[in-house]
């Protein structure tokens, strides 16, 4: 019996919903779970992956533990479309498939909220692995060591434009050059913005998200570590972005344009090139359906 799970690319913070807000796109990872006799074999990962150290591996194995499945081995296969620490979730992607692949074993894929408590014990915070396990848009809290989570009804009218550096930053060295502390001044800046994110999104008041969307938590500090940072961002304005944020530790900057934009694509394309910057530009929807199991699979 093999296992097949899809789980969407998310993107986390939203600009001011630092560690609380995130959203799944339709962007995916697919991974190929087989039990064995013949111990760990993993394919279609860079090789320095393919071993007892992988995220997806190491999820599986904690997974197999909570759920008392017994094994002698397991093959993993991955592939898709997430590209690696560039600010889209893939490493929640590998944390989400391994759980939901060994609960699937034993018949608990539906236990959605102890796959997402296990997830975010492993991640450390749920803003990214929440989406990509329910999908939608996800605002998600920890409290005395509990997830707590919501999603949110965004109407219909917006897509999203991941432009994505082709350099990676890592989250360790991207929290590395954050400030241990706020001033109140700040926190009231985010608290502010981040619910008139939720509002504008939840009633299409998307006029609103371009101050909905400004931060004083991390963006600030952060885009000093991305090259072109600030002139890509004002030129996605100029060619008719409603709002940019950097797409969670990044460095992937996000846009959001109207549903019935057909150009901006292509112009911020023509930007990069004239930059000499080798960016991919994608257009992307909410995936609302989050991880799944693709049947068919024997």
């Amino acid at each position: 019996m093999k296992v097949k799970v899809k789980v969407p690319a998310t993107s986390a913070n939203l600009g001011s919903g630092f560690d609380v807000a995130g959203l799944a796109l339709t962007l995916y990872n697919t991974f190929t779970f087989e039990l064995s006799e013949d111990g760990l074999n993993i394919k279609g990962c860079p090789e320095q992956f393919c071993n007892e150290n992988n995220l997806t591996y190491q999820a599986f194995k904690r997974a197999a533990e909570v759920c008392g499945l017994e094994y002698q081995g397991v093959n993993i296969e991955c592939s898709g479309e997430v590209p690696y620490t560039r600010g889209l979730g893939s490493s929640s992607t590998c944390i989400v498939a391994g759980i939901v692949g060994a609960f699937a074993f034993k018949d608990k894929v539906e236990e959605r909220q102890e796959i997402l408590e296990l997830a975010t014990s492993i991640e450390g915070h749920p803003d990214n692995v929440a989406p990509a396990m329910f999908g939608g848009m996800v605002v998600s809290i920890m409290d005395e060591g509990v997830s707590y989570h919501d999603i949110v009804n965004v109407k219909e009218g917006i897509k999203f434009v991941p432009m994505i550096p082709d350099f990676k930053l890592s989250t360790k060295e991207a929290r590395a050059v954050l400030p241990k502390e706020i001033s109140i001044k700040d926190g009231v800046y985010n608290v502010g913005r981040v619910a008139l994110m939720v509002t504008a999104l939840s009633n299409g008041k998307y006029d609103l998200l371009k101050f909905a969307c400004k931060d004083a938590f991390h963006e600030n500090y952060r885009s000093k570590l991305i090259k072109g940072f600030e002139e890509v961002k004002k030129e996605a304005y100029r060619v008719g972005a409603l709002a940019t944020y950097l797409s969670g530790a990044g460095p992937t900057i996000m846009a959001i344009t109207s549903e019935k934009e057909e150009i901006f694509k292509s112009n911020i394309e023509k930007f990069l090139k004239e930059k000499s910057l080798n960016w991919a530009v994608h257009e992307l929807s909410i995936d609302t359906q989050g991880a799944f199991i693709i049947e068919g699979e024997e």
